[in-house]
C-alpha cells in the first residue's frame, strides 16, 4: 500500500490545502493529513478544532485520514510506514524552504521521499495567514475556505479582533 503524509498546521484549512489533499488522494492508496502540534506556536484554532474542520471538508475522500503529530516529520513518516511526504508549493519562495526541509527529512529518514505538488493557479496567492487576516477584519473569506467551515472561521477570527 502506498501511504503518503500531507503535513501542515492547517490553521485554518483553505481551498488550497484541499486542492493538494484531493490530488494526493488520487496518487496514493492512503493519505494521512498530519496536523502539526507545535508548542512554540500560538495557533488560532486548537489541534482538535483543526482536525474537526479537516474531517468535515474531506468527507467525500475515502482514502484520507486526519491525525495530529508532534515531533519530527521524518519520525512520524517512519511510524506510519509512509514513504512519501506531499507538500504543496505556491511560489518559488515556498520551494526554497520546502526543498531544504525535504533534504533534512531525507537525511533523517532515507525511506521517505518528498513530492511537491504545485497548487492550482486559482489558489497560488492563498495562505492560512491571509485568510486569518481577512477574517479578523470582517472580510469575506468564502472564496478561500470550504463552505462548510467558512462561518465558523469568520465568527472565531472576527470575534478575536473585536475583543482586542
Amino acid at each position: 500500500m502506498k501511504i503518503a503524509i500531507c503535513p501542515g498546521s492547517f490553521d485554518p484549512v483553505t481551498l488550497g490545502h484541499l486542492d493538494i489533499i484531493q490530488r494526493a488522494s488520487q496518487m496514493f492508496d492512503k493519505v494521512i493529513v498530519a496536523v502539526l502540534v507545535n508548542p512554540e506556536k500560538n495557533p488560532s484554532f486548537t489541534a482538535e478544532e483543526r482536525l474537526d474542520m479537516i474531517r468535515r471538508v474531506i468527507t467525500d475522500i475515502p482514502n484520507v485520514e486526519v491525525e495530529c503529530f508532534e515531533g519530527l516529520l521524518a519520525d512520524y513518516a517512519r511510524l506510519k510506514n509512509a514513504h512519501t511526504i506531499v507538500k504543496g508549493l505556491r511560489a518559488v519562495t515556498d520551494f526554497e524552504y520546502e526543498f531544504q526541509m525535504a533534504l533534512i527529512n531525507r537525511k533523517l529518514n532515507p525511506e521517505a521521499d518528498t513530492v511537491f505538488l504545485t497548487t492550482s493557479s486559482q489558489h497560488m496567492y492563498l495562505s492560512s495567514s491571509m485568510v486569518k487576516s481577512i477574517a479578523s477584519f470582517g472580510g469575506d473569506i468564502s472564496d478561500f475556505v470550504p463552505e462548510c467551515i467558512c462561518d465558523e472561521i469568520s465568527r472565531r477570527l472576527g470575534s478575536q479582533n473585536q475583543s482586542e
